[in-house]
């Protein structure tokens, strides 16, 4: 375990978990808390999953807008600073990892901490967890990607919803929305994501990596430059040593092993 003040970081056969871990403020990301996930995403040693979660009775508040140290993220220019300098480089960051990333919501994931919990590739709920774009309600914006993400994920008009009227999505209705992979009962939520994790981390981490870049790139490109880039992600993941074991299994009639090679 790594030695941070705002969240854990764990990793345990080839899965690394990522918890924010300020309990008692709901695990609000401060600005200490960005820089320490920033720090984290450059350690996950060579893990090949990763899951995103908190401590205690929350995922993630939102930004820390009432710690003494963060005093710079108030009012609009510190606002911008905060973002540019410190959340926007996060979100980044998790978007271009070249592993699978799990985030297991434990209950309310409101502002920044909504865009934290949906930026993964496969978001796991507890029932009860929701998700809130609490900007409109303190006279703000969205940010941490939102305006993108969530009408990709959802469309427009629900995308409108959530941060024009400020209301709570419960687990459950995200589910039915597309929002997000599972509902999960509480005491099975980490559980459920590890498993999927280390189902993942067995994987073929180039390919699945490979596949996470370009579910994202096709979002804002045309039909033939997403056909190149498969071909030229087919490319690399092809010259693998765990193609070669997937092809060799597959005429061995036998279960592939794969290495993340």
């Amino acid at each position: 375990m790594s030695n941070y003040n705002n969240i854990t970081l764990d990793i345990l056969d080839n899965v690394a978990t990522i918890t924010l871990n300020v309990p008692e403020r709901l695990n609000a990301c401060s600005l200490g808390m960005a820089d320490e996930i920033n720090d984290a995403l450059d350690r996950l040693d060579g893990a090949r999953a990763l899951v995103l979660t908190g401590a205690g009775k929350g995922f993630c508040s939102g930004a820390d807008l009432s710690s003494g140290r963060d005093s710079s993220i108030s009012g609009g220019q510190g606002s911008y600073r905060a973002l540019t300098q410190r959340y926007n480089p996060l979100m980044v960051k998790l978007a271009n990892l070249n592993i699978p990333v799990i985030t297991a919501v434990n209950g309310p994931a409101a502002g920044v901490g909504c865009s934290i919990a949906l930026c993964c590739d496969f978001t796991i709920a507890s029932e009860n967890a929701y998700f809130l774009q609490a900007f409109v309600n303190i006279g703000l914006v969205p940010d941490g990607g939102a305006s993108w993400v969530l009408p990709r994920l959802i469309g427009k008009a629900r995308a409108t919803q959530m941060m024009m009227l400020g209301e709570k999505i419960a687990a459950t209705q995200a589910l039915d929305w597309g929002m997000i992979y599972k509902v999960t009962a509480p005491d099975a939520l980490l559980d459920e994501a590890k498993a999927l994790a280390q189902r993942l981390a067995s994987g073929p981490t180039i390919a699945l990596g490979i596949m996470r870049a370009n579910i994202r790139k096709g979002l804002d490109t045309d039909f033939t430059s997403a056909l190149m880039q498969e071909a030229e992600g087919q490319r690399v993941a092809g010259d693998s040593s765990d193609a070669f074991e997937g092809a060799v299994a597959f005429l061995q009639k036998r279960k592939a092993e794969f290495k993340g090679q």
